[in-house]
């Protein structure tokens, strides 16, 4: 992570060119009777220094930010929007969309679709079953270690060589059986590779336990309460696939309105969407991921500063998607990005780190 945020510090100081040149101008964000109040950064006791130089610096700098939204106690205070991207205008979340899919899953539990997170898969996901490489330990798999990406599958995204690699299954027909009928290649429980399948799978049990598919159970028991309406599903590939296969396009304001959520314990405008129980559970560390630690497929990542170390409950996806809460500053930092497989999409962590967190006042 040092390097990652050194790397980043470089890309964003050095590289920039536009200082007195076209000066940034801060403006409150708008209220478009969407749930968010709105206030101006100086009532929320952020110094604006270090936050006009970033955007003086990368206003007309090559980087690859599409927005920047932030929230200070339940207010918008910062949105801001790069190339063509507008406050209206639908992002792919890419993994961002497995912390929103750990939200569903707690909606299910607390609705009784889904007992335990313990249980074994094999006691909601009835079709398909495995049909290849049977091995006892499959039917050990719980649904707690798809959360945990520790399912013991030969599936790591991060590794070429893995027969589970996201990449490959998109080219298959039926995901959900050719990640079934991967081998085992560890004891469940015993070690977390980053799985994208294990989450299609859980995404399959929420559906076939609601009787739903995934967008609409999103709909009805997520979106609808948290005034989110201007979404889509796309599929991964170009082929045709299951519904829990569906990669989901949100709005960044939306996005924030997930982390709010999580700030506030599962509520959103004084009304329980999710208990609170899920909301602690569900991102508090379980395991480790590349020597990061991972909940239920939320991330918890350390920023210090001032000699202090915090910690963001952060979704993460592929090109600069991110959902940062930080709960002790009652902060939420929303960034979506098109750096694609690139090191600069981790940008956004050296903005946190030397211009936000900085800036601002508990």
């Amino acid at each position: 992570m040092k390097d990652i945020v050194r790397l980043t510090i470089i890309i964003l100081f050095v590289s920039t060119i536009c200082y007195g040149q076209d000066y940034y101008t801060y403006s409150q964000p708008k209220e478009l009777e969407d749930g968010w109040k709105t206030s101006h950064m100086k009532s929320q006791s952020i110094d604006s220094t270090l936050i006009y130089k970033l955007f003086n610096q990368i206003k007309n700098a090559n980087h690859k930010l599409h927005s920047f939204v932030l929230v200070k106690n339940n207010q918008l205070v910062l949105e801001e929007y790069f190339d063509d991207y507008k406050v209206n205008r639908t992002h792919d979340l890419r993994s961002t969309s497995k912390s929103i899919r750990s939200i569903l899953l707690g909606i299910a539990i607390d609705k009784g679709f889904i007992d335990n997170i313990n249980d074994p898969i094999t006691k909601y996901l009835k079709s398909p079953v495995p049909k290849k490489h049977l091995d006892k330990r499959k039917l050990e798999i719980t649904i707690k270690h798809l959360l945990t990406m520790s399912s013991g599958l030969d599936c790591n995204d991060w590794d070429k060589k893995s027969k589970g690699q996201e990449d490959k299954v998109y080219k298959k027909k039926d995901w959900l059986q050719y990640t079934l009928d991967l081998p085992m290649v560890n004891n469940p429980g015993e070690v977390s590779h980053y799985c994208s399948m294990g989450v299609i799978l859980m995404t399959e049990i929420i559906s076939q336990t609601s009787g739903m598919s995934i967008n609409e159970f999103a709909d009805e028991h997520l979106f609808k309460h948290l005034g989110i309406d201007n979404v889509k599903w796309g599929h991964t590939s170009d082929g045709e696939v299951i519904a829990s296969g569906k990669r989901l396009y949100m709005t960044s304001r939306d996005m924030a309105k997930i982390g709010q959520l999580i700030l506030n314990k599962g509520k959103w405008n004084g009304k329980q969407i999710v208990s609170e129980e899920w909301i602690e559970e569900s991102t508090t560390p379980k395991t480790k991921i590349t020597g990061i630690d991972y909940c239920y497929l939320w991330w918890n990542i350390p920023f210090t500063t001032n000699e202090k170390t915090i910690i963001s409950k952060t979704a993460t996806g592929n090109g600069g998607q991110y959902i940062m809460i930080i709960p002790e500053m009652k902060l939420v930092a929303v960034f979506t990005g098109g750096a694609y497989n690139s090191q600069e999409d981790k940008l956004a962590f050296a903005i946190m780190k030397n211009i936000i967190l900085p800036s601002i006042e508990n």
